[in-house]
């Protein structure tokens, strides 16, 4: 149970790492400070702080757009000065408003070993874009790249852990009995599938 909780949604970096060591400051050897995020990249950062501190910490995804950065506070002679705090901060690469759309887990049309590995191939250039899209849509057979046994299974972890929303259609899920396999990234609905479409300042459909 958490000794101080510090609620840092909504806040840009580097204020969650502000509030993080203003409050580990005032607490004692041995307590657990919480801190709620609402993004990985936030995330990212508390561990990184956490690391620089030499306090162990873990984190852990509470709902939708919700984590828990728990950090235990340990005797450490590591010092984090002021002007070091927005260098533990990752900068946001993701693109807002870009939408990727995968209604299929191949890429093309003709044969479906090719399609197959076009899509592996997409995913994976995804990940090494110095842009991100703010969201990726996975339904129809798009479902099954974000389940386990899927050859993309990796590649959508790296993205979801840089801030990347990956929302996979739950009837499409249930459709192919494959909805306890999910693996990475959230359930969703048609509503939320329309309006992240019409919300969307770039639609990429590869």
């Amino acid at each position: 149970m958490a000794d101080k909780i510090v609620d840092a949604r909504g806040l840009a970096c580097p204020l969650p790492v502000v509030n993080a060591k203003q409050a580990s400051e005032q607490m004692k050897e041995g307590e657990q400070l919480t801190v709620i995020v609402d993004n990985e990249v936030a995330v990212q950062n508390l561990q990184r702080f956490a690391g620089y501190r030499g306090f162990p910490a873990e984190s852990e995804k509470s709902g939708e757009n919700e984590y828990h950065v728990n950090i235990q506070i340990t005797a450490s002679s590591n010092v984090i000065e002021e002007k070091e705090e927005e260098e533990i901060c990752t900068d946001d690469c993701r693109k807002e408003g870009m939408v990727i759309v995968l209604s299929a887990n191949v890429m093309g049309t003709g044969d479906e070993k090719l399609g197959k590995a076009l899509m592996k191939a997409f995913v994976f250039a995804l990940t090494k874009q110095d842009v991100l899209p703010e969201t990726i849509l996975c339904y129809n057979t798009g479902a099954y790249l974000t389940c386990e046994g899927s050859d993309s299974l990796e590649d959508f972890k790296a993205l979801e852990a840089e801030g990347v929303n990956i929302m996979t259609c739950g009837t499409c899920l249930d459709f192919y009995g494959i909805k306890d396999r999910l693996a990475v990234g959230v359930v969703t609905n048609m509503y939320d599938i329309v309006q992240t479409m019409e919300n969307a300042k770039k639609v990429i459909r590869p």
